[in-house]
């Protein structure tokens, strides 16, 4: 299938053009209401890498006074998630108020095109007479169009608005990012012995060390938060500001950041609303208050529409918690796992007030697959080398090992989910209820992470990838996500229909049929061989990748020289773009050094980077090259 230009047209004008004419009108759309009592400064505190370690989360072990005496006479919400695990997929939930797995921007570190009616948050903002600032990481993965910020950078300051100007400030703090809990040396402040290791990491030096030097980065970054705080205090102006302080994700120690548990998806959030600005606040608000609401980082978005007197737009997927278009509380929270780094991957997550559900749309591949960034921090090497060295026993070798279809944990008796439940007899009830929640939501939004990456990039050529997902011809996702299902159910049935699937239309089914197989390991390969040949020469290059993958390590000596022929042929960014290229070295890779070893001379001549890629994507291939070499290397 290919998506042609005038359809492109058609589809912007069909599902945008009520959006186009509320944009024109939104410049006189603050509310009678708002304009009669004045409009709230807003300042957003952030920081990131850190989950809820802090003291008013009753945790002992931290040392945060300065958040703490904020949520002293504000509220804390214990049930917020970022909708990510990881920063530039949160930070694209954050500034579009959707999921980015309907925008084709789940993927960590890509760029996507937005439809063209369809504004970032700080936009409406300033339409609406806000002075908008960030202090300064962006980090989107949606490219931006027209001004959004009124200034953007180090320098941003909410000091520099016209006076008596209303402002929305973004201070957002970098000290406990993962990579500044594994620099050395440090000296700890935090006593390593105190410090509680989870169930699922070993009780090492290293590890304790990690976890202590986190936290003495949070404290770190309390410190700045005071900061920022004690300016608001000093220019008078704490009394007409509400103020966030969150998190972007979980923790960066390895199994929280980038996996959609709740250890990943959890942040802190505090909130203080000032007296004259009460009616604005949630029902529940009190000062030194907690509440158990569930919220995300899609609804963030529309809360700060919502508390600027701003209806927020149609096109915003998430709820307003607070403000005057404050909606009523939601029963589930959504979270997603994408490629991550130069690892493609596919999870779903949900969760209501008790218990967590994950569909793992990929089990075949491990949880602790290499990425060259994560495997930099102490504890996740000395993890892996303990597991290889067979020194490890349940929960603490599961990361290293290959996923099951489902899972489900119950978050008040199994804090650090470990204890799978998705085959509880007790607990059927609760896991098909949790599991048609994400049904529904993955087809309400039209959720696009069914599509290989490569797909939407070249089916929108050059457009936004959501018109795709929202064109129901072009992605009939009712028939893709049967076919993923079936796929990733983890049941050795159903290779009748993975085979017929292989004949479909439909690229994106052909994809998850032959992934299907190749899940199913050798025979279901065998049973299938005669099509997944031939699907060597499929015209989708992705579907090329995986049956190359699965033929490569299931078939015969002669299947897999066509397999590793068929994936170096792909394995050119320059040639077949940087989607592609990834796709078909992570299926070398998997392939086993010995099988890929007559290719070396050509891998090693593979262009690492691409001078016209977004600069945030152009270390990916050359770190799958660098890995492939590395294991020829030991190998030797």
């Amino acid at each position: 299938m290919r998506f042609r230009s005038a359809l492109l047209n058609q589809l912007n004008w069909s599902l945008f053009s009520l959006c186009a004419i509320c944009t024109a009108l939104f410049s006189v759309s603050v509310s009678a209401a708002e304009s009669e009592r004045g409009r709230p400064n807003i300042l957003w505190i952030t920081s990131e890498d850190n989950g809820p370690h802090l003291g008013c989360y009753g945790d002992e072990y931290a040392d945060t006074p300065h958040i703490d005496k904020l949520a002293a006479k504000g509220m804390i919400y214990l049930n917020c998630w970022s909708t990510a695990p990881v920063c530039a997929p949160a930070r694209t939930t954050l500034i579009t108020g959707m999921y980015p797995t309907c925008l084709g921007a789940e993927h960590m570190r890509s760029m996507v095109k937005l439809p063209e009616n369809v504004l970032l948050y700080p936009q409406y903002l300033r339409q609406a007479g806000y002075y908008c600032t960030n202090n300064s990481k962006e980090d989107y993965n949606v490219e931006k169009t027209g001004k959004v910020w009124d200034q953007s950078n180090g320098k941003s300051h909410w000091k520099n608005r016209k006076p008596g100007q209303p402002f929305f400030a973004v201070f957002n703090h970098t000290i406990s990012h993962e990579s500044k809990i594994r620099n050395r040396p440090h000296t700890l402040i935090h006593d390593p012995a105190k410090v509680r290791i989870p169930a699922y990491h070993p009780d090492t030096p290293e590890v304790r060390h990690d976890w202590a030097q986190y936290y003495d980065r949070i404290t770190e970054m309390d410190a700045k938060v005071g900061k920022n705080l004690k300016e608001l205090a000093e220019a008078g102006l704490t009394e007409d500001t509400i103020i966030f302080y969150y998190g972007d994700h979980g923790s960066g120690m390895p199994r929280s950041k980038r996996w959609p548990y709740n250890s990943g998806l959890q942040v802190p959030l505090v909130v203080y609303v000032p007296p004259k600005f009460r009616k604005l606040a949630p029902a529940d608000y009190e000062a030194q208050g907690k509440t158990d609401r569930l919220v995300g980082f899609v609804d963030f978005a529309p809360t700060v529409l919502s508390l600027a007197g701003v209806k927020p737009p149609q096109h915003m997927q998430g709820d307003a918690f607070m403000g005057e278009f404050k909606t009523k509380p939601q029963e589930y929270l959504y979270g997603f796992r994408g490629r991550m780094d130069e690892r493609y991957d596919l999870v779903r997550s949900v969760r209501n007030q008790r218990y967590l559900y994950i569909k793992n749309y990929m089990p075949h591949k491990k949880y602790g697959q290499y990425l060259n960034y994560m495997f930099q921090t102490p504890t996740t090497q000395v993890w892996k080398k303990m597991y290889d060295a067979g020194e490890l026993k349940p929960p603490q070798t599961y990361f290293w090992e290959t996923k099951p279809a489902e899972e489900l944990y119950d978050l008040q008796a199994d804090r650090d989910e470990v204890n799978n439940l998705a085959d509880s007899a007790d607990h059927q009830q609760v896991l098909e209820e949790l599991k048609q929640a994400q049904h529904k939501k993955i087809l309400a939004i039209r959720d696009l992470g069914f599509l290989p990456e490569a797909e939407f990039h070249s089916l929108s050529d050059g457009g936004a990838p959501y018109l795709i997902g929202q064109n129901k011809e072009l992605y009939p996702l009712k028939q893709i996500l049967m076919m993923a299902d079936l796929a990733s159910s983890g049941k050795p049935s159903g290779v009748d229909q993975l085979i017929k699937g292989l004949s479909s239309q439909n690229s994106a089914i052909r994809y998850w049929a032959a992934m299907g197989l190749l899940m199913r390991g050798d025979k279901a390969v065998a049973q299938a061989h005669e099509p997944l040949d031939k699907a060597l020469k499929d015209s989708s290059k992705s579907v090329r990748c995986i049956a190359a993958e699965a033929l490569g390590k299931y078939g015969t000596h002669q299947d897999v020289d066509n397999a590793v022929d068929t994936l170096i042929s792909l394995s050119d960014q320059k040639k077949e773009g940087v989607y592609v290229a990834m796709l078909a070295l992570n299926g070398l890779d998997k392939l086993g050094s010995e099988k890929v070893a007559r290719v070396q001379v050509q891998i090693a001549k593979l262009p690492l980077k691409n001078a016209q890629l977004d600069r945030r994507l152009q270390s990916y291939v050359g770190r799958l090259v660098e890995r492939l070499q590395e294991q020829q290397n030991t190998e030797k």
